[in-house]
């Protein structure tokens, strides 16, 4: 065969290639794949996860994106709680002057150790209460109950004593503004003297390891002024359920106002993507109880 002709053939080879590559069905393209869900609880993503915990000390960020199914998982028994008990009461967020918590339980009556005959909480945290008395008890300690419920006037007249005795800069590290005290939420403690020697107290060392398992925790830790707004109160206990207490342990470094911070932060958030259909009573409600101090207009609406 003479070589002149290889170049030709060579070329005919090649336009034969191409043209049964055209002929060959093209490859589907691929679909773009759907972001990982982190739990059957939410359809939330990471980068959801990460957005609505930017706000939060890196410490905690990092927690929560180590682990975020069980994150999720704790949030799911949070969502499942009724929504009053992580309500955000503090120097920026106010109840309204009308805000009464339903059927308050007189505790002399259900024969608690009280300082006050008149001291009254919520019926529904009593459940929690009485079992952490009577283990306090089985254990030798006796918890004494010094102030529960304040009314908004009552709150009112607190204030003015302590700026009138101590001075507004004194009274405004240790006493609340009226509707910014969570005592007017119905489910918040003060202990023993309320005062810092009750840090030094068997009851405060049993209510250090034991209250979070009832859903009560202590909301101005030592230290933590800056973030809570309040000096160290040893003394003074809110309820968050035990749901709450858990992932204030597990994620949010053991600080309560981080953790309420986020959920109302975060509260149509969590409240939109939650897949369950077992929403605790409130959560679904327009707005918070509470409205940002300085804003006008705020009212109660119905009592939770």
């Amino acid at each position: 065969m003479s070589s002149s002709h290889l170049p030709t053939r060579t070329a005919a080879a090649g336009l034969l290639l191409l043209l049964l590559a055209s002929c060959a069905p093209h490859a589907a393209p691929k679909k773009a794949q759907a972001p990982k869900l982190l739990s059957p609880s939410f359809s939330l993503t990471t980068s959801d996860l990460r957005g609505m915990t930017a706000a939060m000390p890196a410490k905690i960020q990092q927690a929560i994106l180590a682990e975020p199914g069980v994150f999720l998982s704790e949030m799911a028994a949070i969502l499942k709680e009724p929504s009053i008990y992580f309500v955000l009461v503090d120097k920026q967020h106010a109840l309204p002057s009308d805000y009464i918590p339903p059927e308050l339980v007189n505790l002399k009556e259900a024969g608690l150790s009280v300082s006050r005959s008149d001291l009254v909480l919520r019926k529904s945290v009593m459940p929690e209460v009485l079992a952490m008395v009577h283990k306090a008890l089985e254990d030798h300690v006796l918890l004494l109950f010094s102030s529960t419920y304040r009314s908004y006037a009552y709150q009112k007249w607190v204030y003015a004593r302590e700026v009138q005795l101590y001075g507004k800069k004194v009274a405004d590290s240790e006493s609340a503004v009226p509707g910014t005290s969570q005592h007017q939420l119905g489910d918040t403690i003060d202990f023993g003297c309320i005062c810092n020697r009750f840090a030094s107290t068997a009851a405060y060392r049993w209510l250090k390891d034991h209250a979070w398992l009832y859903g009560f925790s202590m909301t101005y830790p030592e230290g933590l002024e800056s973030v809570t707004g309040y000096r160290y109160e040893p003394w003074h206990w809110h309820y968050i359920t035990p749901a709450g207490t858990t992932v204030q342990r597990d994620f949010f470094d053991d600080v309560q106002q981080y953790l309420l911070v986020f959920l109302y932060d975060n509260r149509k958030e969590l409240v939109s993507h939650y897949l369950g259909n077992d929403l605790g009573r409130g959560w679904q409600a327009a707005s918070e109880i509470v409205t940002p101090v300085g804003a006008a207009g705020a009212s109660a609406g119905p009592a939770q």
